[in-house]
């Protein structure tokens, strides 16, 4: 740049900082005014309410009195957090008011303007012209989608297009201007390079200068209900996801929230990293939950559910195990299209027979029998879907128990609890029977009818309990019907069914009895629950994102489509990284023969490690060849063999000092399983300050931790060090995965220690890849 460019560039930015201080002061002002408004407002309530509650008229007129003041004090305060919202998005602006700028002439006009582009809009002090655009703006999708040229831009209305004259980049710290560089590119290297090699952080940060041209294709995309985001390790697809709900919420503002929105993520502890991009975009987080919280709360705690990590402990440790060949057979089968098939099946036979009631009971005593109750549900019309048997066999019996509590009004018992009732029970009756004002010559009238509303009370109290229950369709026994999926004589049409599915049949009944769910069997029953009871379909979520995706089966993915069926999704994930049982059968959300209408975006670049990483990780998978390096450069990692744990301590503890040495401040010892993770831990912790990170852990620190492979998905460290890469560790093909998933976690540094002989997959790899020690 020359000294003309850059002088012009600090005058603009010093009167941009200047604007932004006038109008932070002026709002600032405002929010003073309406503070103390709010404060006056709470304080002298009572005194502005007219109150009089003497003739019906004066009720109504204090009713509306108290709803006016109310909705004034909400407005101020709905004020009051607006203003509270703009100054900081004006604290965040005045750090960095923008980091880019295209010179874009429409065509037509006579001359270019001048668009900076920054992480929220910014007017002059007249409120006449734009001085910042919000990165989201139709017009600044020019910045990443196009060089200087010919290029166009969306609007809700119309295409616009014209010439780029000019594309520049800002780096702006605290208020000063830094560097700028006019470039050719989306970004340049130089900008990419300063934020790729800085350490990681605790939380993922959002970086809306760096949003490629191939992420901001993910951000912008409006048109499918599905999009498939298949993106290598360090590609930038969380990221750009979560710059997509930004993106969203800025483009349908007006009908569109962060309530209607829900992300299912890995783990906890991914969910606090991720917690701060959409506030730093100045917008509230979505919903954030894991599947296996969300099957747990839909089913109530009525079962003990395994956890995908449990599932996971269980695949890769326990082989020697009597009964390890039917549960890994189960994963796969209970995860795919042809057990669902078989579910499906059995739900269709079960119109003509077979569904399990209970008896309807109270107080011990039978009130209708469970032969009684399969009598009506199949007496009903044969065209009725089984939901709506359900729904009319739930209110013929609560007429039923309407018709016992009935005959129990004068029981003893009831008179006996009447008397044991609460104070607020007997006000709440004299309230009633003074509102009832009876005019009874009657001298026992009170007297009759504060007993006959005292009984009524005890069965109201006592009956509560059941009639929930009715309405929640307790009277069918959900467990004991679907035990019959397992029974020899399920009749079984054009579903392949494995070879040892007797094994598997007993394996199922025996968990079941004891109200265990294993995680291949969690999503499959409540699907079978909801198809006869009906779904819980929530329509209120617009938006579905799904991280990970590749670790979701496709009877899981069956279930989503069943609850949300408004919702678009956004499935993001690597299938490199597919570590689940039932993906070795290739069935994950990310296969390429997937038949759902989608839009699938494949994103090659890998920017979160040195070149010499991605070199190393992308050569241990087939058709590795397709993930291409950023050009930032590093050492290249360094692969151990020890001959002992003893060894292997002293060199980790060696590669840990070098690292902290370096200033790296999140290093990762990364093992296979949480039981290797313990015993790494136990071997280091009295000679470091380690941190063992567990499937409870709800938060992401620095330091260093140890952490198995599969809570290490989509975090990033400054430094990677893999435990144990042997040979007796990691052979089977899902194991290369977890390998890959492991290594790529690293930015910086990858440290490989193995004792005894490496892994195959890495005996494989190049030597002039690595350093070996």
């Amino acid at each position: 740049m020359d000294e003309k460019d850059w002088k012009q560039e600090r005058e603009r930015l010093n009167d941009v900082l200047d604007v932004i201080d006038t109008t932070a002061e002026k709002l600032q002002e405002r929010k003073g005014g309406i503070k103390d408004r709010v404060l006056d407002l709470r304080k002298n309530f009572w005194e502005d309410v007219t109150v009089n509650l003497d003739e019906p008229d004066d009720v109504i007129e204090t009713q509306a009195s108290l709803k006016q003041q109310a909705e004034l004090l909400s407005e101020r305060e709905r004020s009051h957090g607006q203003l509270s919202e703009q100054l900081k998005t004006l604290a965040r602006l005045k750090e960095s008011p923008y980091f880019g700028r295209i010179d874009f002439q429409e065509q037509g006009e006579q001359g270019p303007d001048k668009i900076y582009l920054g992480i929220a809009s910014l007017m002059d002090e007249q409120e006449d012209e734009f001085l910042v655009y919000d990165w989201r703006a139709p017009i600044s999708s020019l910045y990443y989608d196009y060089p200087p040229g010919p290029a166009e831009y969306q609007t809700t209305e119309e295409t616009v297009s014209g010439d780029i004259k000019l594309k520049r980049q800002y780096i702006i710290r605290n208020s000063q201007l830094k560097g700028m560089f006019d470039t050719g590119l989306t970004i340049g290297d130089y900008l990419l390079q300063s934020v790729l090699g800085n350490n990681a952080s605790t939380q993922m940060k959002s970086i809306v200068a760096t949003i490629q041209k191939e992420q901001n294709q993910i951000i912008r995309n409006e048109k499918n209900d599905l999009l498939i985001v298949q993106g290598v390790a360090g590609s930038g697809k969380t990221s750009a996801a979560l710059q997509r709900v930004a993106y969203l919420l800025y483009r349908y503002r007006e009908v569109l929230s962060s309530d209607n929105m829900v992300l299912f993520s890995p783990n906890p502890l991914f969910n606090s990293y991720v917690s701060t991009v959409l506030p730093e975009l100045g917008e509230e987080n979505m919903q954030q939950t894991t599947f296996h919280e969300y099957l747990d709360q839909r089913l109530g705690g009525r079962f003990d559910i395994e956890t995908p990590f449990a599932q996971m402990e269980y695949y890769l440790s326990a082989s020697q195990q009597p009964e390890y060949e039917t549960r890994v057979t189960a994963m796969t089968f209970k995860a795919g299209t042809q057990y669902k098939k078989l579910v499906d099946q059995f739900i269709e036979a079960l119109h003509t027979g077979g569904v399990e009631f209970r008896n309807v009971t109270f107080r011990g005593t039978v009130i209708v029998d469970k032969e009684s109750i399969a009598e009506y549900f199949y007496g009903l019309d044969p065209v009725m879907s089984l939901p709506n048997k359900m729904e009319a066999t739930a209110k013929w019996l609560l007429k039923q128990v309407d018709k016992y509590a009935k005959g129990q009004l004068q029981e003893d018992w009831v008179l006996e609890e009447g008397q044991l009732l609460e104070k607020e029970d007997f006000l709440s009756v004299y309230q009633q029977l003074q509102e009832e004002d009876a005019s009874s010559d009657d001298p026992y009238y009170d007297f009759v009818r504060e007993e006959e509303l005292l009984r009524q009370k005890v069965i109201d109290d006592n009956f509560y309990p059941l009639r929930q229950k009715l309405k929640r369709r307790r009277f069918f026994h959900a467990e004991k019907t679907f035990h019959k999926l397992f029974d020899a004589e399920v009749v079984v049409d054009g579903v392949k069914l494995p070879e040892n599915w007797p094994e598997i049949c007993r394996q199922s009944l025996e968990l079941l009895e004891q109200r265990k769910l294993t995680w291949e069997e969690a999503a499959p029953y409540l699907y079978f629950y909801n198809r006869l009871v009906g779904f819980q379909v929530n329509r209120s979520i617009r938006h579905l994102f799904i991280d990970e995706a590749q670790d979701y089966s496709s009877f899981q993915f069956a279930y989503f489509k069943e609850v949300f069926p408004s919702s678009r999704m956004t499935l993001l994930g690597d299938y490199n990284q597919a570590i689940y049982a039932h993906a070795s059968t290739g069935q994950t959300l990310l296969s390429p023969k997937m038949g759902a209408k989608h839009e699938r975006i494949t994103l090659t670049r890998s920017y979160r490690s040195t070149r010499q990483i991605v070199e190393f990780t992308k050569a241990l998978m087939p058709g590795g060849d397709i993930i291409e390096p950023f050009n930032r450069e590093g050492s290249k990692p360094l692969v151990t063999e020890v001959s002992d744990q003893q060894k292997l301590k002293q060199q980790i503890l060696q590669t840990i000092k070098g690292y902290t040495g370096a200033d790296h401040q999140t290093i990762a010892i990364i093992c296979k399983t949480m039981e290797e993770s313990q015993e790494a831990y136990q071997l280091l912790r009295e000679e470091t300050e380690a941190k063992l990170m567990d499937e409870e852990t709800h938060t992401f620190q620095k330091g260093l931790l140890v952490i198995p492979a599969y809570l290490a998905k989509g975090i990033e460290f400054d430094a990677a060090i893999i435990y144990n890469a042997s040979a007796a560790q990691y052979y089977r093909e899902l194991e290369r995965n977890l390998l890959y998933t492991a290594c790529t976690r690293a930015m910086h540094e990858l440290a490989v220690f193995s004792i005894g002989p490496m892994s195959a997959f890495l005996q494989q790899l190049p030597e002039d890849l690595y350093e070996k020690a």
